[in-house]
């Protein structure tokens, strides 16, 4: 019997987990994928808009080569954190079942069972892509993640969104060799909140034509060689190789919902918890980190969720 175990094994969840350390409480942290499983998945070259001093977790100094710290250095961090703490990890492990008895809720995972007094959700959102909905998105050359710029040398790309990863993608690839590059974009402009020193950039690679884009627009259908949009001025086609939907990403809103998690009647669908010790309406049941901002997974980040894990585990103490 745990006192807690925390699913997500993201900076937020190994966050509870040293706390739980400093505090003595049993605690068990659990992922479906690799230690920090988001972060992994970010583009290769990805910088953080966030300094590394904002980053750090348990004490532990995070150095970077860098003003903004990298994905390589933020996942040598981590991995360092983890080995530091001897934090309780089980990776590659995906929770399949939880049953709350009212005294104590059971896990079952693809490679075991466990019981304890709490849970923490601390599941981030980063697994979950907004998907377009339309006819073709199935093909192989639709991609809602993205790695690296090497695989679209000498590719006609279509990049959707205009936030943070959708101009990352269209100017490294752009840069990288890309045939052309045409961003789809929803919106009337790019995002205001596009990382200020790639805003000016991708604003101008749009002006001079080098990329191009399409605003108030909308992918309609995509085949094996076209995509078909719609803006003001009709409906259109145009040759293409892949497409890189950077849409934005989800929680797992039905994890909550199997806990009995309510949700906040806002266009967010932000989850119900006290934001004295984080502890949902269900009793026993914690929210960390992203999830907690529900669709609006811009409101909580590393630098200003870390306050979770203190909130919660001083909680679970005083118990």
């Amino acid at each position: 019997m745990l006192d807690v175990i925390v699913i997500g094994a993201g900076p937020i969840g190994m966050a509870c987990g040293i706390e739980a350390e400093r505090k003595g409480l049993s605690y068990l942290i659990i992922d479906k994928g690799t230690l920090v499983n988001s972060l992994y998945h970010y583009p290769m070259n990805m910088t953080f808009f966030s300094t590394s001093d904002k980053l750090e977790i348990g004490d532990i100094p995070f150095i970077s080569h860098n003003a903004k710290p990298t994905r390589s250095e933020a996942l040598e961090y981590y991995r360092r954190v983890a080995s530091h703490w001897k934090l309780n990890i089980k990776l590659y492990e995906e929770v399949t079942r939880i049953k709350n008895t009212q005294q104590v809720f059971e896990l079952t995972t693809s490679k075991g069972s466990y019981t304890a007094k709490n849970l923490i959700i601390a599941t981030g959102f980063y697994d979950r892509p907004f998907l377009l909905g339309v006819p073709g998105e199935d093909l192989p050359k639709v991609k809602h993640y993205y790695s690296e710029p090497h695989p679209y040398f000498g590719m006609d790309l279509v990049v959707v969104g205009a936030a943070n990863s959708a101009v990352d993608v269209a100017l490294e690839t752009y840069r990288k060799g890309a045939k052309s590059v045409t961003m789809i974009i929803r919106e009337k402009q790019i995002g205001e909140n596009v990382k200020y020193w790639a805003r000016p950039d991708i604003v101008n690679r749009i002006e001079e034509g080098s990329i191009k884009a399409h605003f108030e627009a909308e992918i309609e259908s995509i085949t094996e060689d076209k995509v078909v949009f719609k803006d003001a001025l009709g409906v259109h086609q145009i040759q293409n190789d892949f497409v890189l939907a950077m849409t934005g990403y989800e929680p797992n809103f039905e994890m909550l919902e199997q806990l009995g998690v309510d949700f906040h009647q806002d266009e967010f669908r932000t989850p119900v918890y006290n934001n004295e010790n984080m502890e949902s309406n269900t009793s026993g049941v914690y929210l960390a980190g992203v999830v907690c901002g529900g669709y609006k997974t811009n409101k909580w980040f590393i630098e200003n969720s870390r306050v979770h894990a203190v909130q919660i585990i001083d909680a679970l103490s005083k118990k």
